[in-house]
């Protein structure tokens, strides 16, 4: 809607993750780089979590297209699979016959594929998004695609990322075999103050705009507080806020334009509800209790 007001080429908040936008954060940037070196070194393991929201979709999507040309990828999104039908979805994502086969058909075909890409010079890795889904057979069964090796190097490539709970679940006793095979791990923290800023910028650049579009300098520490850091939750809130300037016919968004963008995407409270801070709550209470105290005291002194 604001775009050509905007004169934008693109939405520069949209939610979809699409590389081109991606900022790289020091902290993003870390765990791409975790990433090439797990693959380049034939780690086997990679694993990569971050909280919802914070770019982990985008950076695999960016770690493809560093990477065309160099690797063959299967890139799998739904993880409410079993160990049959993540299998199948592997072959399938590779470009294998998939459908019918057993586990045992499954796995000699994706471990020939695996070997002709090694002599070939190429380099097969596996992409499990969203892996905090993962039941503990299916974990099981991605372990044991670990073991397609030859004397001296591993066949295939797996990137493990999701939730914080990823790692809570490999640090369960019974799955201390897989866990002890990831040797590269990188967790993805929100963006400081200071990043939240630098993330604004890059978008509206990426977006065009002949830099139109500009946020007051007082907006970045309200979009960081407001939203905590985490990239999801700034397209949002910047996306709103964009939204709100338009229909102001401003070209510039204030503080009061992200204020009135969290109060719509928070929504309306419930008529009758107030939110009271906690020390409105506290001071009546322990007025009653003073008050019963001292009654307590005047009537032991009044005891005959």
């Amino acid at each position: 809607m604001y775009k050509a007001f905007f004169s934008f080429d693109e939405e520069p908040f949209s939610l979809t993750p699409d590389p081109k936008f991606m900022y790289l954060s020091p902290g993003h940037q870390e765990a791409l780089e975790h990433m090439v070196y797990g693959i380049e070194e034939r780690k086997g393991f990679v694993l990569i979590t971050g909280h919802i929201g914070a770019g982990k979709t985008t950076l695999t999507r960016l770690l493809i297209d560093r990477l065309e040309g160099r690797i063959q990828t299967a890139m799998i999104f739904n993880t409410f699979l079993n160990e049959i039908e993540l299998l199948r979805a592997i072959n399938r994502e590779f470009g294998l016959p998939a459908d019918g086969a057993g586990r045992e058909a499954l796995v000699m075909t994706l471990n020939d594929f695996l070997i002709e890409q090694l002599h070939a010079g190429g380099t097969a890795v596996v992409i499990l998004d969203e892996a905090q889904n993962l039941s503990v057979p299916v974990l099981e069964q991605v372990r044991m695609l670990s073991n397609l090796e030859t004397d001296n190097r591993k066949l295939i490539q797996i990137i493990l990322v999701g939730q914080p709970e990823l790692a809570g679940t490999l640090s369960r006793p019974d799955m201390a075999q897989l866990n002890q095979r990831i040797t590269v791990r990188c967790h993805l923290s929100p963006l400081d103050k200071e990043d939240v800023a630098r993330y604004i910028h890059h978008r509206l650049t990426v977006a065009g705009g002949s830099g139109l579009a500009r946020f007051h300098p007082r907006t970045h520490g309200l979009i960081h507080r407001y939203s905590k850091g985490v990239p999801r939750r700034i397209n949002a809130l910047c996306d709103r806020a964009l939204l709100v300037a338009y229909s102001q016919g401003s070209h510039r968004v204030l503080p009061s334009f992200v204020r009135q963008a969290r109060a719509e995407l928070t929504g309306p409270r419930l008529p009758g509800t107030r939110t009271w801070p906690r020390s409105r709550i506290l001071i009546p209470a322990a007025a009653i209790i003073l008050a019963m105290i001292l009654a307590f005291i005047v009537g032991e002194a009044w005891r005959p």
